[in-house]
């Protein structure tokens, strides 16, 4: 065995191998692809809308900007921005092709085909050219990449000078009660909510799992300076239940 196969990371609570983590997420949101809309709704009352909007007005979309959103999905935060830019473009990429093939579905997605691409790609090596997007975006993703440090490099790449990094993810209550009773819903309410709605209680509970062992908000954005971005901030959400994190590549 090589010191590379030796690596661990976390998958939720479980430790496994590197080289392991990425095909387990794949494997997740390959299970959940036909129900992750509605699973959204239900786990969130909704909310996640209004926080994908509140990135929407922190970014400001341009007219005649091109967004690259990564882990995009179903395309959801695609959508808002070319709704806001006219003549922009945006690139949707996933390693989940299930994902994607979802998203071309929506009523949205025939609107906008001649604006919009749709990419299998991986966070941490991306098949796209340096500097060749304005506008990065990943949302709710980033804490299902093995290597975070490698997706953030990867954004500093593709993006061109005076690009933007937008990250949404969720994150860590700054009030211990409230944290702790966020907890009792995450952990007691989502993996039977996944099981009665998805019939995958387990990929559920991966994703809980896996907001616990994210970074703090000031961790990250100390990831994100270390990735290369300048003017790098972040806004609580719903009092940190997620946060918005921008740079800059300057």
């Amino acid at each position: 065995m090589t010191k590379e196969q030796q690596k661990t990371t976390h998958f939720g609570f479980q430790t496994v191998n590197e080289g392991e983590k990425a095909g387990m997420v794949h494997g997740v949101f390959s299970r959940v692809a036909s129900k992750y809309d509605i699973m959204n709704d239900l786990m969130s009352v909704g909310i996640h809308r209004i926080w994908k909007d509140a990135m929407m007005d922190w970014l400001a979309p341009r007219p005649g900007q091109k967004l690259l959103d990564v882990a995009g999905g179903t395309g959801d935060v695609a959508f808002r921005f070319l709704a806001r830019a006219p003549g922009a473009e945006a690139t949707v990429c996933d390693m989940t092709e299930s994902m994607l093939i979802e998203g071309q579905k929506r009523a949205e997605a025939e609107d906008l085909a001649d604006r919009l691409t749709w990419v299998v790609g991986d966070a941490m090596a991306l098949p796209f050219a340096d500097s060749s997007f304005d506008v990065y975006t990943i949302s709710f993703g980033i804490r299902n990449v093995t290597r975070i440090a490698d997706a953030l490099r990867e954004a500093f790449r593709v993006l061109r000078p005076g690009g933007r990094l937008l990250v949404l993810e969720f994150s860590q209550i700054p009030n211990p009660a409230l944290q702790w009773a966020y907890d009792r819903y995450s952990f007691n309410v989502i993996p039977v909510m996944g099981q009665i709605v998805a019939n995958d209680r387990e990929s559920y509970q991966y994703l809980v799992e896996s907001i616990r062992k994210f970074p703090t908000q000031e961790v990250f954005a100390t990831m994100i300076r270390e990735a290369g971005f300048g003017q790098v901030s972040y806004r609580n959400l719903s009092l940190g239940i997620a946060a918005l994190h921008s740079g800059w590549k300057i």
